[in-house]
């Protein structure tokens, strides 16, 4: 009983509100999941549907198990971070090109033509950019600050989801084709961001 207590004391003690308001901001930014409200709506169009709890469980779970053991797991298959980085942007390019081209690229299909976990838990949510925001900000806060920041996201993410129908009844198609558009400029931003950020390191290490 006297460990219970001092392990939620010493929890209640690590509590800060500011490093849960920056975990929240900065996942929210790399999670963007306003962004890929156009990406919902096409794969819907599609006959891929997407179920909300499943996705938000899905990538909640990705994201908090790869918090607790991504380093031992990348270590097992001999790969780094900024490796898996650099992987992970080059899978938003090409959803960041389908939208801005109108192109299909990705044509994964799997089982009941379901999009829950490719490509909407993986890259969209649950991507690169996440894994190795997670980790980076492993180094700098409190392990119960990060996931409550994380929790929060996952709830927001839940909402979005949720809303698509609601955003597609209330806004035209043709503001929905812009904003398809916009983010898909977007996505590319953040794409040569996560690889240029990750690609000097990558380098650097081959070459030493």
């Amino acid at each position: 009983m006297d460990s219970i207590v001092e392990n939620l004391n010493y929890i209640v003690d690590r509590l800060s509100w500011q490093e849960i308001a920056s975990t929240f901001i900065v996942l929210f930014a790399i999670i963007d999941i306003l962004g890929s409200t156009p990406i919902f709506m096409s794969l819907k169009e599609e006959g891929r549907p997407v179920s909300a709890v499943k996705a938000t469980l899905i990538s909640w779970g990705l994201l908090a198990g790869f918090y607790f053991a991504g380093d031992a797991v990348l270590k097992l298959f001999n790969v780094d971070i900024a490796s898996f980085a650099v992987a992970g942007s080059l899978i938003i390019f090409i959803v960041a090109l389908e939208m801005l081209l109108d192109v299909e690229i990705f044509k994964f299909r799997g089982p009941l033509k379901e999009a829950t976990l490719i490509p909407v838990v993986f890259p969209l949510i649950a991507g690169a950019g996440s894994f190795t925001t997670l980790l980076s900000l492993k180094a700098e806060y409190a392990t119960v600050n990060i996931m409550i920041g994380l929790g929060l996201n996952m709830i927001f993410v839940y909402v979005v989801l949720k809303a698509t129908e609601f955003i597609e009844k209330h806004i035209s198609k043709s503001l929905i084709y812009v904003l398809r558009k916009f983010f898909g400029v977007i996505l590319v931003a953040i794409t040569v961001r996560l690889f240029t950020a990750n690609l000097l390191p990558l380098i650097a290490s081959f070459s030493k």
